[in-house]
């Protein structure tokens, strides 16, 4: 009997869902503790957050496995990714409340890890939920235009479905994150700046998302076409 297509055993699936992990967790842990700020030709002074150099490649793995693997190996992925940042915020959070030893360092060490960890429960709560809905929305529209273009114009599968997915993500983690907090059209404004730096940084990323997705096509002997996939975001097995 022939195995199911879910069944199949891939070489390098698991690798790049702990590529995605990784990279979710530090640009998640690393990046929002910090404001940059660049002087760019015409548009002047930019202030970013810089995890948004970083998160972005988080949805090019979602493209690469949707666009390889389907649907509902990048699903799967996307909940070790959620899982991961429960883990991390509850970590985060343990640390910081338990009491630090009497000495200088460790107090300085406290205040540090409270302003870089110490993030508060809306800011957790919106980087967590923002990139559930994004990922799964970008997996769902990359899926279903691969179907309609016949896997034709890669690029206008990968950059249509970051749009979608960042437009969610983007809106959903500064709205839970900041409404009320921040004035809201400086919210609208960030958010917006957000969208356009991470849509870009994909439109950048196209040479290499079609190497990269080529290369494992061959490698794997797989390019999936969602056509009988159930699209519930609310499971994990394959």
């Amino acid at each position: 009997m022939k195995p199911s297509p879910s069944a199949r055993s891939h070489k390098y699936y698991d690798l790049i869902v702990v590529a995605f992990v990784t990279v979710l967790l530090c640009s998640n842990l690393i990046g929002p503790g910090k404001a940059a700020q660049v002087d760019l030709p015409v548009l002047g002074t930019v202030v970013f957050g810089a995890g948004v150099l970083f998160f972005p490649i988080a949805y090019l793995f979602g493209d690469i496995l949707t666009e390889v693997y389907g649907y509902a190996h990048d699903r799967r992925a996307v909940w070790c990714g959620f899982g991961a940042l429960l883990f991390a915020a509850l970590m985060s959070a343990v640390v910081i409340h338990l009491p630090a030893a009497p000495g200088s360092y460790n107090e300085q060490l406290q205040q540090g890890l409270g302003m870089v960890f110490g993030n508060t429960w809306r800011i957790v709560a919106g980087s967590v939920v923002a990139f559930w809905a994004g990922s799964l929305v970008n997996s769902f529209v990359l899926a279903k235009m691969k179907i309609w273009t016949e896997g034709r114009h890669l690029w206008a599968r990968t950059i249509g479905s970051t749009a979608v997915g960042e437009l969610f993500d983007s809106s959903l983690f500064y709205v839970i994150a900041f409404y009320g907090i921040w004035p809201t059209e400086q919210v609208i404004q960030v958010a917006v700046a957000q969208y356009f730096l991470k849509t870009g940084w994909e439109v950048l990323a196209t040479p290499l998302t079609y190497q990269v997705v080529g290369w494992l096509k061959r490698k794997e002997a797989e390019d999936h076409y969602d056509r009988d996939t159930n699209f519930s975001p609310f499971q994990v097995r394959l």
